[in-house]
């Protein structure tokens, strides 16, 4: 019997976590962006993002799409940083929960962080030795902004270091975390909660979500967290609240375009915390990864119906 080859996209550390998991599959790396041609043996695609620093998707397939695949794995669970008509043919699949403990550690450091005062309190002279008043987490409360994967590894961890915590989500499943409370309404959200943090993908329903009508609607001092993406916030509104002082802090993972220009504002304001959209390059997120993939090879050998089918609907 033929070895099965799988066509990646992902770099050699990625793919080594696949070889690892995977020793009776070869993976065969092939180059990012819309595939220019596969070999007839590939049956599946690792796709990596086919938006690159901000660009345009392609808004037509290759020729000979979609070749001889029959089954697409994407390494993100939303779909905006892929074109339509990726999902027009075999069956795609997310990268749904791969990546939720290390996004929901970034999240919850980015808020110990805040109220800590880190890394201001560290002191390198003499003359800086003065206690700074700082904040407790506990106590606070925690607002989310969508609750799958994330917010289901988020919220017992804010639990447990005393915050309540408050979520709001799109679809009527009940939410399974004990002791959350789930609100209907964002302005309520905003305006209850202490830190927000984003964790819904971007559909056409969140693309700019955080505007200047729900930023009016928050608490004052409001620590903004935003580890999904930056489209669902409205940058010139944000920078408005982050100036009167509505939002205290913004501490942003992810952005939109990526990179932002080299004289974006979110650089220099002294109330954005900006990282590089780093918050999932952790081990973990290669590995669960790959085991996931693993799980659903299973199935797509055996027949049966894959895990984590996208919805385009939905945009997810």
């Amino acid at each position: 019997m033929s070895r099965l080859i799988v066509a990646s996209q992902l770099n050699d550390a990625f793919n080594t976590s696949f070889a690892q998991a995977l020793p009776e599959v070869d993976i065969l790396p092939v180059p990012a962006g819309p595939p220019a041609g596969l070999p007839h043996a590939a049956k599946v695609l690792i796709a990596a993002p086919f938006r690159k620093a901000g660009g345009s998707l392609p808004p037509v397939p290759p020729p000979g799409w979609p070749f001889d695949l029959r089954w697409v794995q994407l390494v993100s669970v939303g779909i905006d940083f892929y074109p339509g008509w990726l999902f027009d043919g075999p069956v795609v699949t997310s990268a749904r929960g791969s990546s939720a403990v290390a996004l929901a550690e970034f999240a919850l450091a980015a808020i110990l962080a805040a109220t800590k005062k880190l890394p201001d309190i560290w002191i390198d002279r003499f003359e800086q030795w003065a206690p700074t008043p700082l904040g407790l987490v506990q106590g606070r409360t925690l607002g989310l902004v969508g609750f799958g994967s994330i917010g289901e590894a988020l919220a017992p961890r804010a639990q447990a270091l005393g915050m309540k915590v408050l979520a709001i989500r799109r679809s009527d499943t009940p939410i399974p975390t004990p002791g959350v409370e789930r609100v209907h309404d964002y302005c309520e959200l905003f305006a209850r909660s202490d830190d927000v943090v984003l964790a819904a993908p971007a559909t056409p329903e969140t693309v700019r979500l955080v505007d200047a009508k729900l930023l009016a609607h928050a608490r004052p001092g409001l620590h903004l967290i935003n580890i999904a993406r930056g489209a669902l916030i409205d940058d010139v509104a944000l920078l408005a609240a982050l100036d009167d002082g509505r939002v205290g802090l913004a501490s942003l993972d992810v952005t939109h375009p990526e990179p932002l220009p080299f004289n974006h504002p979110y650089y220099s304001h002294p109330r954005v915390r900006l990282s590089p959209h780093t918050s999932v390059h952790t081990p973990d997120t290669r590995r669960n990864l790959a085991a996931q993939f693993a799980a659903n090879l299973k199935r797509f050998q055996d027949g049966a119906p894959l895990d984590g089918v996208v919805d385009p609907a939905r945009g997810y």
